[in-house]
């Protein structure tokens, strides 16, 4: 019999191209943000103190979030509400089409692993009419380990969601934009997809990566290979 899978997809940059829109616009609001925080603390708020702080916490933590709690005493819901105000997200939104009836092609669960509050989540997943195709959604409000944010890329993070619903790392496909983020997932053991239809990839496929594609619509052309 056919090894069913468990889909774990990520959302900005793979099921909606956030860089289109969105991420500008998010990251706009974290430097003003991120500018009135620093002043009010007697630090630089200029510009580039803004972006250099924004930058650096995502790459050292995985969310520009993180940092700001840790270093400056943010309340994480207050940044994320602040971080995710637009004033017309249906028009930021660009995908594919047909996404609704692919994932329905696609045999077994589907989850969404995030790093993006829930109520912006859902918010683009009802606009992509795909809410109902996903069983549940893990946004960066449930990426909490022993007391600790750990957002993706983190392996404690990706154990305990393996860990919580009783799978085994084989029986998974994470679907993602981010190669860090892929890499943690296969040190694991799960099968990795690597969508790079959003972003130029002029560099070969990594070891880490099963499968690179540029539409979502490959996916079912890959069956046998993620199974295995």
């Amino acid at each position: 019999m056919a090894r069913k899978l468990v889909w774990l997809f990520d959302l900005d940059n793979t099921l909606h191209n956030a860089s289109y829109a969105i991420f500008p616009a998010i990251n706009q609001n974290m430097n003003a943000l991120i500018a009135r925080v620093l002043a009010e603390q007697d630090l630089p708020s200029h510009p580039d103190a803004v972006n250099d702080i924004r930058v650096r916490y995502w790459q050292r933590y995985g969310a520009t979030l993180l940092g700001m709690v840790r270093h400056h005493g943010v309340r994480a819901s207050d940044f994320l509400r602040d971080a995710h105000q637009f004033d017309n997200l249906s028009d930021m939104i660009r995908a594919e089409r047909g996404l609704g009836r692919l994932l329905r092609r696609l045999p077994g669960r589907k989850i969404l692993l995030t790093n993006a509050p829930r109520a912006y989540a859902r918010s683009v997943l009802r606009h992509l009419g795909l809410h109902r195709h996903f069983v549940e959604h893990v946004p960066i409000e449930a990426m909490r380990v022993h007391q600790q944010w750990r957002p993706k890329p983190s392996k404690l993070l990706l154990h305990r969601v393996l860990q919580q619903r009783g799978l085994s790392a084989a029986r998974c496909v994470l679907v993602e934009d981010s190669l860090e983020n892929l890499k943690s997932a296969k040190s694991l053991g799960m099968r990795t997809v690597w969508f790079s239809g959003f972003s130029p990839s002029f560099f070969f496929r990594p070891g880490y990566a099963d499968v690179q594609v540029k539409s979502l619509h490959k996916l079912p052309a890959y069956l046998a290979r993620l199974r295995r």
